[in-house]
């Protein structure tokens, strides 16, 4: 981890943001753009955002999946954003883990949701999931488009996403790509609130 250990909980909260910060000004603005224009394309053609993630990454698929589908829903009459996190039923999550195995989780759910012009999100700290990799080689293969919100070095679902976006970060530091994956999201959605003018 790049944070030590320091007297008190103050010392140590100032380095962690500060940490975040210095994430944050490493990253390519304009990838968080072209995903905003993927995501107003598939919401013009009224296709679906699916969103997947494992452990932190699949709390903030939920929190996307409400912030840009839900949230917007409510307040607009525009044709909102159909997005569905992918990470959200526990009896499909269960049901698939137990009886096809944990590998397959997302790939059994898009295999049967999924239309053509849809697109995915995958959220990763390490970019070496089996699930998520399985996920993205299928869906890709499709010709769907997928797009990665990446930590550490994007591991082997950077060369799997049609286009990413890396969080700068050092191997196992999964806190701090995990506060910037829902940063992001928070961003995305707070400009789609301005922009419909909610």
């Amino acid at each position: 981890m790049i944070l030590k250990k320091e007297k008190n909980i103050n010392l140590f909260a100032k380095k962690y943001l500060k940490n975040l910060e210095k994430i944050f000004n490493q990253i390519n603005l304009n990838k968080i753009s072209e995903l905003s224009q993927k995501l107003e394309e598939c919401r013009k053609r009224k296709g679906s955002i699916y969103v997947i993630g494992n452990g932190g990454s699949a709390i903030n698929s939920s929190a996307m999946a409400n912030d840009l589908g839900f949230d917007i829903l409510k307040k607009t009459k525009k044709r909102p954003f159909k997005i569905v996190s992918l990470t959200d039923n526990n009896a499909v999550s269960t049901a698939i883990s137990n009886d096809i195995g944990f590998e397959n989780l997302f790939l059994a759910q898009l295999k049967y949701q999924y239309k053509k012009n849809d697109i995915l999100i995958v959220m990763s700290v390490s970019g070496n999931s089996k699930n998520l990799i399985h996920a993205c080689k299928w869906f890709s293969g499709k010709g769907n488009y997928v797009y990665g919100i990446l930590g550490c070095d994007g591991g082997k679902l950077k060369s799997l996403c049609d286009n990413h976006l890396i969080i700068p970060s050092k191997k196992g530091e999964y806190g701090p790509v995990e506060d910037m994956q829902l940063i992001i999201n928070h961003i995305l959605a707070h400009w789609y609130q301005i922009k419909f003018k909610l």
